[in-house]
């Protein structure tokens, strides 16, 4: 079953999500669904406010990714295979002493064709548990490492254009206040 992704303006998405506490079939299954939500829609990553659930939960999957990044999960560097796509949850994010901080355009799935630069610390450790409830950490940088901020900023009720100079904020109005209409115009619908 394929879930619905909300799109800019729906109120979820500002909406800090909940600690997950119960590690049961249910959230197996709701990751399960997130991850096949994410891979239909061409994503990396998808967190718990984007499929209308405030709730500290994301996945990613950076499997099929061109892009240069280093990672150690648990101490060790697995391959991505063997841990991909990724289920976080009740994510905390520690950027890394002394990281430099890198430019990189970002899209995401409740921004359908909407894309600008965001400037994110490189490297980051995150600790989480997995939908088993077993904890991890994981530490990576490039492309892994903004992926999990940008998630983690929407389990936050933040959102990636926030997160942008105002300059390219600026460009991108237009194409925003567009899509908020679109939004509440599908509310709308009966």
């Amino acid at each position: 079953m394929s879930l619905r992704i909300v799109h800019y303006n729906d109120p979820v998405l500002r909406r800090k999500g909940e600690k997950v506490i119960a590690f049961d079939a249910a959230l197996a299954a709701l990751a399960a669904e997130m991850v096949a939500t994410m891979h239909r829609a061409e994503g990396i990553g998808l967190a718990a406010q984007q499929i209308g659930r405030a709730l500290q939960l994301c996945v990613v999957d950076l499997r099929e990714s061109d892009a240069e990044f280093t990672w150690e999960l648990d101490g060790r560097k697995l391959p991505l295979d063997l841990f991909m796509p990724l289920t976080l949850v009740n994510p905390q994010v520690t950027v890394v002493a002394g990281t430099d901080e890198t430019v990189y355009e970002e899209g995401c799935l409740s921004f359908p064709k909407i894309r600008g630069d965001v400037v994110r610390p490189d490297a980051i450790t995150v600790k989480f548990h997995d939908e088993r409830g077993v904890p991890h950490t994981l530490k990576c940088d490039g492309l892994f490492s903004r992926c999990i901020q940008h998630e983690v900023d929407h389990l936050n009720g933040v959102l990636f254009i926030e997160r942008m100079d105002k300059k390219v904020r600026a460009s991108l109005d237009e194409a925003v206040k567009e899509l908020a209409k679109a939004t509440k115009a599908a509310a709308a619908k009966p």
